[in-house]
C-alpha cells in the first residue's frame, strides 16, 4: 500500500482544518437531502422513493471511490476507522477537553462517516431487493395503471408473491430495510448534534467548510 496522502498544516506547526472538495460537499448534502425526504416527507415505494433510492446508492459509491483517489482531506488514509480513539475523542468532549485539530474527520466523526455510509448501502440494497431491481420509472408506470383500474402489472406479480418463501425472505428484507432506515435518521440526528458539540469546543463552525466558505 502507497503513503497516506500528504496534509497541510499551518505556519505554527498544527494541522489546519479540512477545506472540503466540492464532490465531498455536494455528495454530503445531495444524500442528506434525499435521506430527509425518503425518511420524513416522500410514501415508501413511491416512484419518487425509489429514485432517491438509486440516485444515493450511485452517490454513495462515487464518493468511496472518491477516497480512493480524490484530494487528501476525502481518502480514507486521512480518517481511518479507530474505535479507541474515537471512545477516547469522545471522553476529551464529555469532559469539556479542547479537541486537537484534524485535517480530515477526528476520529468519531470518521466513525460516524463509516457507519452511515454502511447504513446508506443497507437501505439501497435491500430496496433494490424489495422492488425487484424495477426502476423508478417502471413503477411509475405500474402505479398509473393502478390509479386508472388496470390492475394487470399486479396481477402478473401474484405468483411470486404467493410464494411462502419468497414472502418470508421478502419480510426478513423489509425489515432490515426499516430497521437501517430508522438508524440512519437517528445517526444523522446524533451526526449534527456532535458537529454542534465540537463546532462549540473548537471555537469555530464546522458547517462552514462544509458549505465551501472555508474557516470560520
Amino acid at each position: 500500500m502507497g503513503r497516506a496522502p500528504s496534509l497541510k498544516t499551518d505556519p505554527a506547526g498544527g494541522v489546519k482544518p479540512p477545506v472540503w472538495d466540492p464532490l465531498v460537499r455536494l455528495s454530503h448534502w445531495l444524500v442528506a437531502l434525499a435521506v430527509l425526504v425518503n425518511g420524513l416527507i416522500d410514501k415508501p415505494g413511491a416512484a419518487l422513493h425509489v429514485g432517491l433510492g438509486w440516485a444515493v446508492l450511485a452517490i454513495v459509491l462515487v464518493r468511496l471511490g472518491w477516497g480512493f483517489v480524490g484530494p487528501a482531506t476525502a481518502r480514507f488514509a486521512s480518517f481511518p476507522p479507530a474505535p479507541f480513539k474515537a471512545l477516547s475523542h469522545l471522553g476529551g468532549l464529555a469532559r469539556r477537553q479542547r479537541p486537537r485539530e484534524y485535517p480530515s474527520h477526528n476520529p468519531a466523526g470518521a466513525m460516524m462517516v463509516y457507519t452511515l455510509w454502511a447504513l446508506l448501502l443497507t437501505v439501497t440494497l435491500t430496496g433494490l431487493v424489495m422492488t425487484g431491481g424495477r426502476s423508478p420509472m417502471t413503477i411509475a408506470a405500474d402505479q398509473a395503471a393502478v390509479n386508472s383500474g388496470d390492475w394487470s402489472a399486479l396481477v402478473k406479480q401474484a405468483p411470486a408473491e404467493d410464494d411462502e418463501g419468497d414472502s418470508d425472505g421478502g419480510k426478513i428484507v423489509g425489515a432490515i430495510h426499516e430497521t437501517a432506515a430508522n438508524l440512519l435518521l437517528i445517526l444523522a440526528a446524533l451526526h449534527v448534534g456532535g458537529v454542534v458539540v465540537e463546532s462549540r469546543a473548537l471555537g469555530r463552525n464546522l458547517v462552514r467548510p462544509m458549505l465551501g466558505r472555508g474557516k470560520a
